[in-house]
């Protein structure tokens, strides 16, 4: 989709690129080159030069160059092509080619970058090779003042990350709606996904949206693992633990339905979840500390089931699923207004079953606003 520039976020990238003497970041991860540029890229073999001063460059694939004159925010668009005939290299030799050139100054690279965001093909990501660390051997690491930029999130931003959520929702009642004694984990997921794709890339306000699902049911809930074919049983829970990628922003929501009325041991885990949940949710306003979040909220998992879980309770959403801040108890940092947060606890028995909870919110002046209209804990279909 075209959105308008948001000069707001570039700004704020800019006057952090002038508190790092920086007078130029490269990057190549397609949620950089979408926060940077609004082109969000069909295989990730795209990069964007981003100046201090002056316009952006975007150089992308050759056959992708009517998408960036839709909806890229620069008009100095430069492409390689996707097959040359002189030339027996892969395609990211030739963005490294046009990146050396157009680049200028201080440099900065996403050298600590550890996670990236899927290109739109998604089936094959693509990785960075020693050469394009190589052909900038001065260059400064910006992924943290990429990270600083990413972590509270503009008007238009938060707009984008409210349709995800919308089609997370919408897409969560349509799967209440199919779901039976007997269906397979693997099918009710097919439906989730189905409805994402479908009728999420079919709105008006999305050009692509992408379906993310690990679904689990009853003693198939587990700390991570694959979506099988484990039957949906009427009383035991079925755990969605969904994405959505609506144009490069994402929505990370965990979901529960059950079949009939929830079994006693599920129900009272619920209960117990649902307050500890509570208490998350009224911690995180403006001025707050992350690690306080993280240690009360283990704790309170610790005293009541015995254990918290062996994954982070709370994080970032935005160009990515999960971005910072990360809340960890051995490290500091505080919300701040217009951060957007997956608040997830969850609890796992030995041997298998349990719950989570998750939804994204936005951090306000009055504390947290819900982005999801599906509600949480267990949801009777």
């Amino acid at each position: 989709m075209s959105h308008p520039r948001d000069d707001a976020k570039l700004d704020r990238v800019r006057a952090l690129m002038a508190e790092h003497e920086l007078d130029t970041l490269v990057v190549r991860a397609p949620d950089n080159v979408l926060y940077l540029t609004n082109f969000w890229s069909m295989k990730g073999y795209d990069a964007c030069v981003f100046p201090r001063e002056g316009d952006p460059i975007l150089i992308c694939l050759e056959a992708s160059v009517e998408d960036a004159e839709r909806t890229a925010w620069t008009s100095d668009v430069r492409t390689v092509r996707g097959y040359a005939e002189d030339d027996p290299r892969p395609v990211p030799a030739r963005t490294l080619e046009a990146a050396v050139a157009a680049a200028d100054g201080r440099v900065g690279l996403e050298l600590s970058l550890g996670t990236q965001a899927t290109d739109r093909m998604v089936g094959e990501p693509t990785t960075f090779t020693k050469a394009w660390f190589d052909a900038f051997p001065d260059a400064a690491d910006a992924t943290p003042l990429l990270v600083r930029a990413r972590t509270i999130k503009t008007e238009q931003e938060i707009a984008r990350i409210r349709v995800a959520n919308e089609i997370a929702a919408q897409a969560m009642q349509h799967v209440r709606r199919k779901l039976e004694p007997g269906m397979k984990e693997s099918e009710a997921a097919a439906i989730w996904q189905g409805f994402v794709h479908g009728q999420g890339t079919a709105r008006d306000d999305v050009e692509l949206a992408l379906p993310f699902s690990l679904v689990w049911s009853g003693r198939g809930i587990k700390t991570f693992t694959a979506t099988s074919d484990l039957p949906v049983v009427a009383g035991e829970p079925v755990l969605f633990e969904i994405w959505v990628c609506a144009d490069g922003y994402w929505a990370d929501h965990t979901k529960n339905l059950v079949v009939g009325e929830l079994a006693p041991e599920y129900a009272e885990l619920e209960a117990g979840l649902l307050e500890v949940y509570g208490t998350m949710l009224e911690h995180c306003v403006p001025g707050a500390s992350t690690a306080e979040l993280d240690r009360v909220a283990r704790e309170a998992l610790t005293a009541r089931f015995g254990a918290g879980p062996s994954h982070p309770i709370c994080h970032g959403v935005g160009a990515r699923a999960h971005e910072p801040p990360y809340p960890h108890q051995a490290a500091g940092g505080t919300f701040e207004e217009n951060m957007v947060l997956a608040i997830e606890p969850g609890v796992y028995w030995e041997g298998g079953g349990g719950l989570r909870v998750e939804d994204n919110f936005l951090v306000t002046a009055d504390g947290l606003q819900k982005l999801s209209g599906f509600p949480d804990g267990v949801v009777r279909v």
